[in-house]
């Protein structure tokens, strides 16, 4: 298991479709920011589909750690992570 951020900039009418698929992998934590633990392999088939969905001008910055534990994360406010976890 990795664990990764996933931040995108698309055309604003075509954001509910990148929405859309990162929503099935990660939480999605800031308008477009995703982050969460995955598979390898299920990380280079979303790469795979973040690739195909993507049009000129457009870009997504996948941020791979070993582990969550290897991140120094701190939010200010309520964290979306939190409701996950409880499930």
């Amino acid at each position: 298991m990795v664990y990764v951020i996933v931040v995108y900039d698309m055309e604003a009418d075509r954001t509910r479709k990148m929405l859309k698929l990162l929503r099935r992998y990660l939480t999605h934590v800031q308008f477009s920011v995703f982050e969460g633990e995955i598979t390898k392999g299920t990380l280079e088939e979303l790469d795979g589909k973040i690739q195909d969905l993507l049009k000129d001008g457009e870009s997504t910055i996948i941020y791979e750690l070993g582990t969550e534990s290897v991140l120094d994360r701190t939010v200010h406010g309520e964290d979306p992570t939190e409701d996950e976890r409880f499930l």
